[in-house]
C-alpha cells in the first residue's frame, strides 16, 4: 500500500470485504479522535480484493452486513475490523505501548533487595534482553505481567500490594479526595468531627513513592502516611 493509503477489512461468512483510506485519519477514526468518515475514506467502495480494484457485488454486501451503503459498512468494517498500519505508525504504537508497559512495571513491581522501583530506563534495558516482541493492540497488562515473569532472571522483580494509613487535614481533605483514590482501593475511611479525613488505602508497592510526593504537593507537607 502507498503511505497515502491504506487497506481496512473484515471477514464476514468467509467473504473479504474491504475499503481504502487515509492511513493517519483511519487511526484517528479508530482511536475516537475523528468522527467523520469523509476525513477517512479514499473512496466510497466496498471491495472484495482492493489491490486488485475488485469491487463487492451487491449481494454480498446485503448479505453480510444487511445494506448495501458504504458509509454504513465502512463504519463496521472500521470498528470491527483490522485496519493495516504503515511502517511508521505501527513503529509509533509498539513505542507508546512500550512506555505503557514500563509505566505498568514501574507501578506495580519493586526490586526486593531495595522494597523500591527500578527506575523506567533499567527496565527498558533488560526489556532489550529478553528480545519481547511488544504487540501495540494487545492488553498493557497481560503483555507487562507476561514481561514480568522473562524479566525476573535479568532484573529482580516482586509484584506486592501494601496499605497505607493515610490522615489529611480539614482544609485539605475534600480536594484531595479524588487524587488519593486515583492511587489504589479504599480499604477503610472516616471522616473525623473536625472535617479530616482518614483512610486506609491498598496500592502498588511501587507507587508509595510517588503517592507521598503527590500527598505532600496536595496538602502543603500537613497529610500524614504510613506503610502499616
Amino acid at each position: 500500500m502507498s503511505e497515502r493509503y491504506t487497506v481496512a477489512r473484515i471477514t464476514r461468512d468467509g467473504e473479504h470485504f474491504e475499503i481504502l483510506v487515509k492511513p493517519q485519519s483511519a487511526l484517528n477514526y479508530t482511536r475516537g479522535k475523528v468522527t467523520s468518515l469523509s476525513e477517512v475514506l479514499v473512496t466510497e467502495i466496498i471491495f472484495t480484493d482492493a489491490n486488485k480494484g475488485i469491487k463487492a457485488g451487491e449481494n454480498k454486501l446485503k448479505i453480510a452486513f444487511n445494506t448495501t451503503d458504504a458509509i454504513r459498512i465502512a463504519e463496521i468494517i472500521l470498528r470491527k475490523g483490522v485496519l493495516q498500519l504503515t511502517t511508521d505508525q505501527r513503529r509509533q504504537l509498539t513505542a507508546e505501548k512500550r512506555k505503557q508497559i514500563v509505566a505498568f512495571i514501574v507501578r506495580q513491581a519493586v526490586d526486593p533487595k531495595t522494597n523500591l522501583p527500578h527506575p523506567p530506563l533499567r527496565i527498558e534495558q533488560s526489556m532489550e534482553q529478553i528480545h519481547y516482541s511488544i504487540d501495540p493492540f494487545r492488553d498493557t497488562e497481560a503483555q507487562a505481567k507476561d514481561i514480568i515473569k522473562l524479566l525476573r532472571p535479568v532484573l529482580p522483580l516482586k509484584i506486592e500490594q501494601i496499605q497505607v494509613q493515610v490522615r489529611i487535614p480539614p482544609e485539605y481533605a475534600a480536594k484531595a479526595y479524588g487524587t488519593v483514590k486515583g492511587y489504589g482501593t479504599i480499604k477503610r475511611e472516616d471522616w473525623r468531627a473536625d472535617g479530616s479525613w482518614f483512610s486506609i488505602i491498598e496500592m502498588p508497592a511501587g507507587l508509595y513513592g510517588p503517592f507521598l510526593d503527590k500527598l505532600g504537593e496536595l496538602a502543603k507537607g500537613s497529610a500524614e502516611a504510613k506503610k502499616i
